[in-house]
């Protein structure tokens, strides 16, 4: 369903929101969604197929977002490590954050804390999981082009991305507010980024 840019469709959007945040989706109601914006369910449908579609509609950018950030990040290693046969320290998930996550904080937490029922309801274990993917593919990529690799498995991997990005997410999930979440990642870099430098150059 194509976005709407009309003024129902923006209280509808609002609404949906206040609604899903405050009871997570699957308590969420049409008709309690409707109350709030002043309108009726059956004009609601009109700009939705179903609550699915409506929860859908507001937290897909975000999900569009972050997977475009991914993208550009896993580009922008791949094109140095072409140019320089080695591998050379450029971002991370902790840029991730402070430019995608937290700017739009309650967008993630809605994706990520109320999305049980959705599709999404396992978001961060099914993006742990293309991360790890992506991670595998690039380390044999790197290393078929004789490039030095470190030496790590599948399951050893899988363990430390996990942590990391349980450890992330957790201000998100929790909805810190933005000045402790940003301190909070302060303390996550400086835990964090200094072993996956000495990995990647081991």
């Amino acid at each position: 369903m194509p976005r709407d840019k009309t003024e129902n469709h923006k209280k509808i959007m609002a609404a949906a929101k206040e609604e899903f945040l405050e009871k997570g989706y699957e308590k969420a109601s049409m008709r309690s969604i409707a109350d709030r914006c002043g309108m009726t369910a059956a004009g609601i449908y009109r700009h939705c197929k179903d609550k699915e579609d409506l929860f859908y509609q507001l937290v897909s950018p975000a999900e569009e977002k972050l997977m475009a950030w991914g993208n550009d990040h896993e580009h922008r290693y791949d094109a140095e490590v072409r140019k320089t046969r080695k591998f050379v320290w450029q971002d991370s998930y902790i840029d991730m954050m402070k430019e995608v996550i937290y700017p739009d904080m309650e967008d993630y937490h809605l994706l990520i804390a109320k999305s049980k029922g959705t599709k999404y309801e396992n978001f961060l274990h099914d993006m742990t999981e293309l991360a790890q993917d992506r991670f595998i593919r690039y380390l044999k990529d790197q290393k078929k082009a004789g490039v030095k690799v470190p030496d790590i498995t599948k399951k050893q991997l899988h363990l430390l991305l996990s942590a990391y990005v349980t450890a992330l997410f957790e201000p998100v999930v929790h909805n810190y507010p933005y000045k402790e979440a940003v301190s909070a990642l302060d303390t996550l870099e400086a835990f964090f980024v200094p072993g996956w430098k000495k990995l990647m150059s081991s």
